[in-house]
């Protein structure tokens, strides 16, 4: 699962940069230094990373089979390696869409 933290961390700090400023006032350095690999919407990277994590547990569970089903090219270690990669793959999915979550109650509580 890459999702490129260094520019997302880059971005972030551009628009507190931004928020920073007076209003009206922009930081052109900054913005020109910031790119997004993805060119794409967030939604489009999050999906992706998602298939990944799907694709990784998909891949465990026909190594579990074919060990299971006595294949020999398959070994345990290889087995416990790829449910390892895919728990934790899950693990940290569910940790993103909870701080997630959490930044959405955040803003939904704000008074305004």
């Amino acid at each position: 699962m890459k999702i490129g933290a260094n520019n997302l961390y880059a971005e972030m700090q551009a628009m507190a940069n931004r928020s920073a400023s007076p209003i009206g006032q922009e930081i052109p350095a900054l913005e020109q230094k910031v790119q997004n690999p993805t060119h794409g919407q967030f939604g489009d990277m999050l999906n992706r990373a998602i298939e990944n994590v799907n694709e990784m547990s998909h891949h465990s569970k026909n190594l579990t089979n074919r060990f299971e089903m006595g294949d020999p090219n398959v070994t345990l270690a290889d087995v416990m390696i790829a449910k390892s990669k895919s728990g934790i793959a899950f693990e940290a999915t569910v940790q993103v869409r909870n701080k997630v979550l959490e930044a959405y109650d955040k803003i939904i509580n704000m008074p305004v």
